[in-house]
């Protein structure tokens, strides 16, 4: 029996009790201190190493510009090693459990799916790229004995298509981050990673469909016919302007040839189109669009023109080609860029900077007769197209130019092969109508000349495009605003060659400008109105594919100007999209603008 009375017994049980107490709350208070200390540092560390990755990403981009491989490669492993730091500091059991504490445990779990998303991209992205990327200098494209190299290209295929699926995946993965109760730094940053995961999937995607497209559409170890359209800039049709020259491109093995060329005034009149219409393209260009050549692109829809030409072709030369490639002259200048200077069989020397001004409007002058000018386009066309399977010109200029002249809708490429058209659909190349997506509205412009001339060289347009939600059900409205103007100097009538004015020929007095202006927004949406210099207008409403158009007729003196307003009520789901608007090249191809409008009013009437 114990000598202790019972309540000093008790006493002493309570005191330790409350010291064990003690000393458990102590220890969970210093292993949580010893957590955020953790946590703490190792946010330290990851931060530097990813915003370091960050720096590498932005190097990679540069020296991947400038074909500087070998550098890149060295960026790149670099890169890897940072992701990987980042991830493995973000990832252990403490970093994990202190995700779920209130308030701080969102920032930290934001922060540790940040580190796996770089991870993501570098592991399965950079790093298969890298691997492949010395075969993939833009000089190893230049050809070489009349021949461009395919085999990087097939080698590359494989690690591209991993880093396309990687980054796809990267792109949903860092839209998923919930960002709901971050802070502002780790918001920003989370912000900074889906713009550069969402260009970086778009570059990527691109480049792996064309990985994998050009070693067929370029005949690896085959043969591949394709007509060329030639399209003249000064006579506007929607997909670009009209074919005035047509030429069969022959590539056999990577080597490429310009043979059999034609005038596009050689093919038909056809009494009936060469192929059936859709009730959509007769209404809004009429059946002339499948019985000409010079007017299969009155429609803005590339493929729809490159099935008709191919058929006009193969009717008049009995040659089933394997596709159809558009471009104009101004592509051909920013080509001239990277080839230098070409001379012509006419003795005229074309340079980038003479290209324009040379081929759509002073061979007007210079040359009255249009098969001498059809010839004189086809001479300009072979010239530079000879240089180019010579090898003759900067490999990284060349593919700039060709770039440029894609993202400003002046080249175009169809494929007659369904699973090639199908990876060219989605890229500026299709030449397709205006989309929308979680990212983007797109609305198009698109114009063609009623005056039956060539004074579309002095047409000058300028693009505006604005959204805001204007309604309690979050519908967006959105405006489009198109402003042409002549440019033609005010005797135009009589100092310009009759060629170029159409003399009256087509109904058009001398001098004036007659356009067909039509504004297409993404299906679905609703046409609201529309005004002609602050004026209520008639239009011509219709459909294209489910796209609403709005299409209206102008007619400018030299001088004059003209200001036409859309408007339209768009799906509440892509509300917070951007808007942009993709519209007919002309000569000059200016930036669309931005464009504020009153909600109560966005078309207003004077």
């Amino acid at each position: 029996m114990s000598d202790q009375p019972e309540s000093r017994r008790a006493a002493v049980s309570r005191g330790s009790g409350a010291r064990v107490v003690l000393w458990t709350v102590l220890a969970v208070v210093l292993l949580l201190i010893l957590a955020v200390v953790w946590v703490g540092v190792r946010g330290v560390l990851a931060k530097g190493h990813l915003e370091r990755a960050v720096s590498d990403v932005s190097t990679l981009r540069s020296q991947l510009t400038d074909a500087d491989t070998s550098a890149a490669q060295q960026t790149a492993r670099h890169l890897e090693d940072e992701a990987s730091a980042a991830r493995s500091l973000t990832g252990d059991p403490v970093w994990g459990a202190a995700q779920y504490v209130p308030f701080f445990g969102t920032n930290l779990r934001a922060v540790r799916e940040v580190a796996k998303v770089v991870d993501d991209v570098a592991d399965g992205a950079v790093s298969p790229v890298a691997s492949v990327v010395g075969g993939l200098g833009v000089n190893s494209f230049a050809p070489k004995d009349g021949k461009i190299d395919l085999d990087p290209l097939v080698t590359a295929q494989p690690a591209v298509a991993q880093a396309a699926e990687t980054l796809t995946k990267a792109d949903r993965d860092a839209q998923a981050i919930d960002t709901s109760g971050t802070l502002s730094p780790v918001t920003s940053a989370v912000n900074q990673l889906r713009n550069a995961v969402q260009s970086a999937s778009t570059q990527v995607d691109t480049a792996n469909r064309v990985v994998q497209l050009a070693p067929a559409m370029l005949a690896r170890d085959g043969e591949r016919n394709y007509v060329l359209l030639f399209q003249n800039n000064a006579e506007l049709r929607a997909g670009g302007g009209i074919p005035g020259a047509v030429a069969l491109l022959k590539v056999q093995d990577g080597s490429i040839k310009l043979e059999n060329q034609a005038a596009g005034a050689s093919f038909g009149p056809y009494e009936q189109p060469v192929l059936p219409l859709e009730a959509d393209t007769a209404s809004l260009y009429g059946d002339i669009t499948g019985r000409y050549m010079q007017d299969v692109n009155l429609t803005p829809r590339f493929d729809v023109s490159a099935q008709l030409a191919r058929e006009m072709w193969k009717q008049k030369f009995g040659q089933e080609v394997d596709g159809v490639l558009a471009m104009d002259p101004v592509t051909l200048s920013y080509m001239l860029r990277a080839t230098g200077p070409v001379q012509l069989a006419t003795g005229d020397t074309l340079t980038a900077d003479n290209a324009v001004q040379l081929l759509l409007s002073d061979v007007y002058t210079k040359y009255s007769d249009p098969a001498v000018q059809d010839a004189f386009f086809a001479s300009a066309a072979s010239a530079v197209f000879d240089k180019v399977s010579s090898g003759g010109f900067d490999a990284k200029q060349f593919i700039g130019a060709l770039t440029k002249g894609t993202d400003e809708g002046r080249l175009r490429l169809w494929s007659a092969t369904k699973d090639e058209q199908r990876q060219l659909d989605g890229t500026p190349l299709a030449g397709e109508l205006p989309a929308a997506s979680r990212e983007t509205r797109q609305f198009g412009v698109y114009l063609n000349d009623g005056t039956g001339s060539k004074m579309d060289y002095y047409l000058d347009k300028t693009i505006s495009v604005g959204s805001s939600v204007c309604r309690k059900d979050g519908r967006p409205t959105s405006v489009v605003e198109v402003t042409l103007k002549n440019t033609a100097p005010t005797d135009a009538a009589t100092s310009l060659p009759e060629y170029v004015t159409g003399g009256g020929s087509f109904g058009t007095e001398p001098g004036k400008i007659k356009t067909l202006v039509a504004v297409y927004a993404p299906e679905n949406a609703i046409y609201l109105g529309s005004t002609q210099d602050g004026k209520q207008v008639g239009v011509q409403t219709a459909t294209d594919g489910g796209h609403p158009v709005t299409q209206l007729q102008t007619l400018l003196a030299p001088g004059e100007s003209t200001t036409f307003r859309v408007a339209y009520l768009g799906d509440a789901k892509f509300a917070n999209a951007g808007v942009e608007a993709i519209s007919t090249p002309g000569v000059k191809q200016g930036k669309v603008q931005p464009l504020r409008f009153e909600c109560k009013e966005p078309v207003p009437a004077g």
